[in-house]
């Protein structure tokens, strides 16, 4: 077992691990750390625990000290000339005529490197770029392309459920989602609204993905024959996964009618429920027929995930 702590270098960033070095370090604190890109200025998320010696990458990297006064007004110091450098930047883009957008601009704690995030349609010849940035701030210079995903979770913004994006508020690292959890938990298959502000899948679609995935599991699938409690026996009509109900039509005399039944009254194969043939074909049903360019829009947002380039720490 080996003691660590856990520190955030951005709001709802990944957690490193560093070893504290016996100083007591409480949740909360910050601290000083040596990383890949620098010295750098840390929030403690996780207070001083032992974990297995195979969670953590080896060499364990100490933490240098708990931050100081001093270091708080380096830190403060810092963010005020990442709005100046973000002013900068945007002039020498404009300059060089760089189909570019300028994300956001950040300092390391000990002004050892300047880093740009942006976002841009393909690859982008930056080296006369950095060169002028060099001459201006005298220290090195990186420029580091990302993706919608990791722009939305950098600007912050609103979803579409009134809330602030997950991504931005608490989502440390992005869960891959499919096209086959909106299947699962019935959701409508119109690309505008399942995605998110970035544009690709809603991340919150995985959620819920383990509920619906066990509630599911143990209903019938449409178009499957049950027998029922009072010994009829039916054919599977619809179901409400969320309460557990099957509505089933069932032969009363020489007519049929549609009875509502909880699972527990009904007895048939437990099993996966099947995706109904309009899903199949790209056909959403509730909000009538979906095209086939709508489908492959869909198709595209699922694979345009990528990895976040935020975490190279």
């Amino acid at each position: 077992m080996i003691t660590v702590i856990g520190v955030r270098f951005r709001t709802a960033g990944k957690i490193y691990f560093f070893d504290p070095q016996k100083l007591n370090i409480r949740k909360g604190q910050h601290v000083i750390v040596e990383t890949a890109r620098g010295v750098e200025y840390g929030t403690v998320v996780v207070g001083c625990k032992e974990v297995d010696d195979h969670k953590v990458i080896q060499p364990l990297k100490p933490v240098i000290r708990v931050a100081t006064k001093e270091d708080d007004a380096v830190e403060a110091k810092n963010r005020e000339k990442e709005k100046n450098a973000f002013k900068i930047c945007l002039e020498k883009i404009h300059k060089h005529g760089l189909e570019m957008k300028l994300i956001d601009a950040e300092y390391t704690f000990d002004n050892n490197k300047v880093l740009f995030y942006f976002t841009a349609d393909g690859r982008i010849d930056f080296r006369e770029l950095v060169k002028d940035l060099a001459a201006v701030f005298k220290t090195r210079i990186e420029l580091r392309q990302i993706g919608v995903r990791d722009e939305t979770k950098l600007v912050g913004g609103i979803g579409i459920c009134g809330r602030a994006l997950c991504c931005h508020s608490y989502l440390s690292e992005f869960a891959p989602v499919s096209i086959k959890m909106a299947k699962e938990q019935n959701l409508s298959l119109n690309p505008t609204k399942i995605s998110g502000v970035c544009g690709r899948l809603m991340c919150c679609l995985k959620n819920e993905e383990e509920t619906y995935e066990y509630l599911n599991s143990r209903l019938p699938g449409i178009g499957d024959y049950v027998t029922t409690d009072d010994g009829c026996k039916g054919e599977v009509q619809s179901v409400s996964v969320l309460r557990q109900m099957v509505k089933v039509v069932v032969a009363v005399g020489d007519e049929k009618e549609i009875r509502d039944y909880k699972v527990s009254q009904l007895k048939f194969k437990p099993k996966r429920r099947k995706e109904n043939k309009n899903n199949r074909d790209g056909k959403d049903n509730r909000d009538g027929n979906i095209s086939d360019k709508e489908l492959k829009q869909l198709e595209a947002l699922e694979k345009k995930e990528g990895k976040s380039k935020l975490n190279d720490n």
